[in-house]
């Protein structure tokens, strides 16, 4: 099997926790081909999609250590056809490059592409827990997106005490706030920072009740195929409100509860349904927060506390996806086969 990921650059990669490496790491060891791209790095040569790759070189051994694998890897330059791989990963960080999603568009019947395009385009940013029907809020927090002002400062004066304010295309917990009304005086100008750019152009705010047991952290689920494959309870560092690892906290162990489990049970068949193989999603208090389907982290903070291997489940689906796809091709061709020599 051939696989290549689209990602972030390999020199930017955290060579101790990162989950795209863990998944580099596996296929490596199964001894698959694999090559690395940026969306960057996609071209059209003559009428084909193909990405400037760099293909990792096989070894005998592959180190079983993260950091070192890091280190050690040899990598050599090719251009390559996209639809020549058995498998593309997507695992580039938000915002969601559309022009990338285009090249792929025309390799997308030829290659199992996790995740799917349009399932992306649906779900990439912070607006895709509201296709969950969720009238009583019972695991969705009462949640506003606008970039009107005036709006928001009549949400925030009839609302609870406290509420959370986020970017619409943040990720890893940057531009998370915590607000309280009775700051009042200063949200005029905070909405000014968020919304209002210097050229004149505005951007979109997420407004949402604070959740109750908020200060406690959030936890972190990996889903598969629409089923919980792994969780962490991720907890704020002493001198920042958000959980997330990258902003100071820290993670602990966590056994999913009947709430949490109902929430995977409901949102689950959507998210396959939307081709959305691979989810994160972050809970608080049994509500969903948010839902990643870009690159999802935490695979190796999961590993770490619970001295297991979260990768080879996934590894394991995208290998059987493949072979799903292989087996129906030669049927096919079987079939045609048949219907030419009648």
């Amino acid at each position: 099997m051939n696989v290549c990921f689209i990602m972030y650059p390999w020199d930017e990669m955290d060579p101790e926790n990162d989950s795209t490496l863990a998944l580099i790491q596996e296929l490596a060891k199964r001894g698959h081909g694999l090559a690395i791209t940026t969306p960057a790095n996609l071209t059209i040569r003559d009428s084909v999609a193909y990405a400037f790759s760099r293909c990792l070189r096989r070894a005998d051994k592959v180190s079983s250590n993260l950091k070192s694998f890091h280190s050690k890897a040899e990598f050599y330059d090719e251009m390559l056809p996209l639809a020549g791989f058995d498998a593309i990963v997507l695992r580039s960080n938000p915002p969601l490059d559309m022009i990338m999603l285009n090249f792929l568009d025309s390799v997308k019947d030829d290659v199992f592409i996790m995740n799917d395009l349009d399932g992306i385009r649906r779900a990439n940013n912070k607006l895709y827990t509201a296709v969950f029907e969720d009238e009583n809020n019972e695991i969705i927090p009462r949640t506003h997106v606008t970039k009107n002002k005036e709006y928001l400062k009549n949400i925030i004066k009839e609302g609870p005490e406290k509420m959370i304010l986020k970017p619409l295309n943040g990720f890893g917990g940057s531009g998370v706030i915590l607000i309280e009304k009775r700051a009042m005086k200063s949200i005029n100008s905070l909405l000014d920072f968020y919304i209002t750019n210097k050229d004149g152009t505005s951007n979109y705010v997420i407004l949402q009740d604070y959740i109750e047991g908020a200060e406690m952290g959030d936890v972190r689920i990996l889903l598969l195929n629409g089923q919980p494959i792994g969780a962490m309870r991720r907890v704020p560092g002493e001198e920042d409100h958000r959980s997330n690892v990258t902003a100071g906290g820290r993670v602990e162990k966590h056994s999913l509860t009947k709430v949490e489990k109902e929430l995977c049970r409901r949102i689950g068949p959507k998210l396959v349904k939307d081709g959305l193989y691979f989810v994160g999603i972050d809970v608080i208090n049994g509500k969903l927060v948010e839902v990643n389907v870009m690159s999802p982290g935490g695979i190796t903070y999961i590993n770490k506390v619970y001295k297991s291997r979260v990768q080879e489940k996934i590894i394991d689906f995208v290998e059987d996806k493949v072979e799903e796809r292989v087996a129906a091709f030669e049927r096919r061709q079987k079939l045609r086969k048949h219907v030419s020599d009648a």
